[in-house]
This record gives C-alpha cells, sequence and structure tokens, in this order.
C-alpha cells in the first residue's frame, strides 16, 4: 500500500512542480532559476509541516509515503538545482551560480524551520 502512495504523491508533485516552476520562471525575465528555487523552499516547508505534524501525533502513518515521501520528494528537485547552479557556472554567470546554492540551501533550510515552528503553533 505504502508503494501506491509513493507512486500517487510523486505523480502529483511531479506535475505540480512543472507547472510551478514554469508559472514562476515566466514572472521573471532573467537567467535566474527562480522556479526550481520556489518549489525547493515549497516542498521544504511542506516536509517542515508534515514532519512537526508526526511529532506532535497528528499525521496518519498513510499521510508520510502519500505526501512525505511522494509529493514532497518529486514537488523539490536537488537534480535540476544542481543541474541548473553547474549550467550557471559554464554559462559564466558565476555570481548567479553562487547566490542560487546559497538562496536554496537557505531558502530550504528556513521554510523547513518554519515549517516545523507553524506544526508546533498548530499542536503543542
Amino acid at each position: 500500500m505504502s508503494v501506491l502512495l509513493v507512486a500517487l504523491g510523486g505523480a502529483v508533485g511531479a506535475c505540480l512542480r512543472f507547472l510551478a516552476d514554469r508559472w514562476v520562471q515566466a514572472q521573471h525575465d532573467t537567467g535566474f532559476p527562480w522556479g526550481t528555487l520556489a518549489v525547493n523552499a515549497a516542498g521544504s516547508l511542506l516536509l517542515g509541516l508534515l514532519t512537526g505534524a508526526a511529532l506532535f501525533g497528528m499525521s496518519p502513518p498513510l499521510v508520510r509515503p502519500l505526501i512525505g515521501v511522494g509529493l514532497c520528494g518529486a514537488l523539490t528537485t536537488y537534480s535540476t538545482f544542481g543541474y541548473e547552479s553547474v549550467k550557471l557556472v559554464t554559462d559564466g554567470a558565476r555570481w548567479f551560480a553562487v547566490l542560487n546554492v546559497l538562496g536554496t540551501v537557505l531558502a530550504g533550510l528556513g521554510a523547513g524551520g518554519i515549517g516545523l515552528l507553524l506544526a508546533a503553533a498548530a499542536w503543542s
């Protein structure tokens, strides 16, 4: 059953990632990968919320494979983040690459922490 939930969540997360990435990127007229940064931060926030809910016993066990592994796993994208960072370097946009790496790491950690704090505020 868990494998099917992961697959279902992954299918939804991958589609959401594609659509959100394209929409966010279309709002910006730069070579900076805003779409990937946005989906990674959003997925980190959602995973922080889910983790907090699980810590406080508010997350049914079947939600974890569906949303935590499937949806968040497919929504966030380390491989695209890595590819885009290397591409920025090879295209001569080294400062954009540095900003992408630092921004993505800080946004992901910050969003995950905010998710945990929101869960603590809601369920503790």
